[in-house]
């Protein structure tokens, strides 16, 4: 299994790192928010176990915005705020668990290995969840609010690329080698004719849009 550890205090985190190693495990640590967000969103973890507070990023913020980039991967909260309101935030941010502190090795030991067996390893993800944006990559559909909203076959790759890079920004380049599978700038304004169109199909008929414009930059996917 391999887990990602988020926590900021050196002894805790070496305590879990040794007694996660010790089950046989390949362990990640991070000691900030914002650098478990990002390893969470490059590598493929089996479960995340991350402290509520944290420099740089608090947990229940970098939780919350790995579910809203479609991470599915199963959290453990570890947290010094263990009233029942405090537990109920966490599970609300999107965790699956939470231990309070001071917690016993062994029990996070026992609940990291429930979240795992809770899951179906060989199963790849088969939606992708931005905020009241869904997809569903089987039945090749997509809803805004429960309306579906009908793509053309393009339009849904470049949706998904974006639903999976959601709240960070993409480049042209970046769109045009994962999307388009063009490895130089052909000239043209072919992006933005999609981004217009999709951006015409999911953001219009809506309140608030959800595809962004990074002037210089690119393009951002975000509630």
């Amino acid at each position: 299994m391999r887990v990602l550890v988020v926590e900021d205090d050196p002894q805790v985190a070496n305590d879990l790192l040794k007694a996660l190693e010790d089950d046989e495990h390949d362990v990640d640590v991070a000691q900030d928010g914002l650098t478990g967000e990002d390893l969470a969103l490059r590598r493929s973890y089996d479960v995340i176990v991350i402290d509520r507070m944290l420099p740089e990023k608090a947990g229940a913020l970098v939780v919350r915005d790995l579910r809203a980039a479609g991470v599915s991967t199963p959290v453990l909260f570890l947290s010094a705020l263990a009233e029942i309101e405090d537990k109920i935030e966490g599970l609300k941010a999107g965790a699956n668990d939470y231990v309070g502190k001071p917690f016993d090795t062994g029990e996070v030991l026992a609940r990291v290995r429930a979240l795992w067996n809770g899951r179906n390893p060989d199963q790849p993800a088969t939606r992708l969840v931005v905020g009241p944006l869904e997809m569903d990559l089987l039945a090749r559909t997509v809803h805004r609010d429960g309306q579906k909203i009908d793509l053309q076959p393009r339009e849904f790759s470049l949706l998904e690329y974006l639903m999976r890079h959601a709240g960070r920004t993409v480049t042209r380049k970046m769109l045009l080698e994962n999307v388009w599978e063009i490895h130089f700038d052909p000239q043209t304004n072919v992006i933005d004719v999609h981004i217009s169109r999709l951006r015409s199909k999911i953001d219009r008929e809506f309140d608030a849009p959800m595809l962004h414009t990074v002037r210089g930059s690119g393009y951002r996917l975000e509630v």
